[in-house]
């Protein structure tokens, strides 16, 4: 009787503890079976410091990126629908009244057209471009000499305009461990708005500078009216532009291609501006590359 009483207590008491044990793993599964791809608000309750617990963080900061990803997509396929929707209507106006027993008619609407068709195209590149930056191998780095590398950024965006005046103003000493080819492309993608953005005839400068011993600064200067404070951060935004112009060339994704490869490099893209006197765009990247995890 006593050893069947022991027992009995024993299992009492291990069944109370291996309840309450359980009980966050059971509240994790119950929540996971709540939660769909509409739905991804919902977290679980961290209660103690044990492994459970942590586990149950580990499993809320996966909600997190989950719910970031989900949330990015909508608002991707928002965004591409709204941009299309233009070029695909104006395709349609003019087919529907071309004149086809007119040449000159018949020339012109297909010069429109394939107009129309190289901007989607262009949009289709950059939105797969953009979907590739989430990737863990989209950038390479490698030790690379950033003053080497800002004499041939400034060699190949000198040839973006022969109406702007071009100069090189400063190289940042040292190495940083960055991809060189994905850098290029965001540093010649500020050049190439600075060439949008500026008069014919003025000055863009090109420049590298230190700050401190573990960033350096990769910029453009340019002599445009500048952008106001407000929008100096939306215009990193997908299908942003300064002073919601859609007179420019382009679909509004250039600067947010860039804020993704500087972001993929551990760093950021920001700018500075000053109405009526020009702007200074900036990629910030830590000497040292990325600390991010794949």
């Amino acid at each position: 009787m006593v050893a069947a009483l022991a027992l009995l207590a024993v299992g009492l008491v291990g069944w109370f503890v291996a309840g309450r044990l359980l009980r966050p793993i059971r509240s994790l599964r119950e929540t996971a079976a709540r939660i769909s791809s509409t739905d991804l608000a919902e977290r679980i309750t961290v209660v103690g410091v044990d492994d459970v617990s942590e586990l149950t963080v580990t499993v809320n900061d996966m909600l997190d990126r989950l719910d970031e990803a989900f949330t990015g997509q909508r608002l991707l396929l928002d965004d591409v629908g709204h941009e299309l929707k233009t070029p695909i209507t104006i395709l349609r106006g003019h087919l529907e009244l071309i004149e086809p027993d007119s040449p000159d008619d018949v020339r012109a609407t297909r010069d429109l057209v394939l107009d129309e068709l190289d901007r989607m195209s262009g949009l289709v590149q950059d939105i797969a471009l953009l979907a590739k930056t989430r990737i863990p191998d989209f950038v390479k780095p490698e030790p690379t000499d950033v003053a080497e590398l800002a004499n041939a950024v400034f060699a190949k965006a000198s040839a973006l305009s022969s109406e702007r005046e071009w100069s090189l103003e400063a190289s940042a000493a040292g190495t940083a461990v960055a991809d060189p080819a994905r850098i290029t492309q965001a540093w010649l993608q500020l050049a190439e708005n600075a060439v949008k953005y500026s008069p014919q005839g003025s000055t863009i400068v090109i420049g590298s500078t230190a700050r401190g011993d573990d960033e350096v600064e990769l910029w453009v200067r340019d002599q445009g009216r500048g952008v106001e404070k407000e929008q100096l951060v939306t215009i990193f935004q997908r299908f942003a532009r300064a002073d919601g112009e859609r007179g420019v060339d382009g679909a509004g994704l250039g600067l947010s291609i860039v804020q993704a490869i500087a972001e993929a490099h551990g760093g950021r893209a920001f700018a500075e501006s000053e109405l009526g006197v020009g702007s200074r765009f900036v990629i910030l990247i830590p000497r040292a590359g990325s600390k991010r995890k794949g």
